[in-house]
């Protein structure tokens, strides 16, 4: 049971989405097949949303802020400047939910350039806990956390990824962002169970899934947002929607973009590996 005022899941039914970038706003207004989308925060200004932003809105499309650089894994609270934007964001884009990272981001100043791992012990998740609460009073509607892909971990960790989300979850109520790609990472980068980890997550609280490709370098998977999702990550797409029916999976795409052929395909493979999940084995 989640502690004294934990928050209400997110319970938003949002079907296939695709992230929106400037460079897609034509192909994602005429592509079939989208249910919803999700804009990097930082990029937008609220008071002056893209046009294409404001012409799918008024086709009814939900449209989630995704925040990069929020930093509740941080040991300092976060920024009241970054959760009032991210809280103008969704007011803005009349978004049901907003989505973070469970990132380090920033220590003492400086930024550390990319969304690092939290080390999972006891007294980090007390921490991370005040955060996300404090991002929760600052938010307009519910939050929801994502896991991030790493390339290392820390060496006094307590929890795994898994544990520690759940705990996170039961003690404050906030919705799960669960990126298939970034357990695929792990578990290529540092073996960890892709699978063992969707068994111990809480998804019940699941808000939306996300979807994306990479490549390996070197014997390192990097989850770049810029080649098609593989059947790896696709198959455990398939195997989370085994266990819960997720309420949105979104695909991301951040660079060297396809063609618009290319990415109604991948949200066909998308649609294929969920319904795949009710075949008979």
């Amino acid at each position: 049971m989640a502690e004294p005022g934990a928050r209400q899941r997110t319970g938003v039914e949002l079907g296939v989405g695709i992230g929106w970038r400037a460079e897609l706003d034509l192909s994602i207004e005429r592509m079939p097949g989208v249910d919803f989308l999700e804009v990097v925060a930082e990029n937008l200004k609220p008071a002056d949303l893209p046009e294409s932003l404001r012409v799918l809105r008024a086709r009814g499309l939900p449209v989630v802020p995704h925040g990069v650089s929020l930093g509740v894994g941080g040991a300092e609270p976060p920024s009241p400047a970054r959760l009032a934007h991210l809280a103008a964001c969704a007011e803005a884009l009349d978004a049901p939910l907003v989505s973070e990272h469970l990132a380090f981001v920033r220590g003492g100043g400086i930024e550390a350039g990319h969304l690092l791992p939290v080390p999972r012990t006891r007294e980090s998740l007390r921490v991370i806990t005040a955060n996300v609460r404090r991002a929760q009073d600052a938010l307009p509607v519910p939050l929801a956390l994502e896991n991030v892909a790493a390339i290392f971990g820390w060496p006094d960790d307590e929890l795994t990824e898994a544990q520690f989300l759940a705990e996170l979850v039961e003690r404050t109520g906030v919705g799960l962002l669960i990126d298939v790609a970034n357990l695929y990472t792990n578990q290529f980068n540092l073996g960890l169970s892709a699978t063992d980890a969707l068994d111990a997550l809480p998804l019940e609280h699941l808000a939306y899934v996300h979807v994306a490709g990479g490549y390996e370098h070197h014997g390192i998977w990097h989850d770049t947002h810029t080649t098609s999702a593989p059947e790896p990550v696709l198959d455990l797409l398939t195997e989370l929607c085994a266990r819960a029916t997720p309420p949105g999976v979104l695909l991301e795409w951040d660079d060297e973009y396809p063609s618009d052929a290319a990415l109604g395909n991948e949200l066909a493979r998308i649609r294929t590996a969920m319904s795949a999940a009710g075949e008979p084995g």
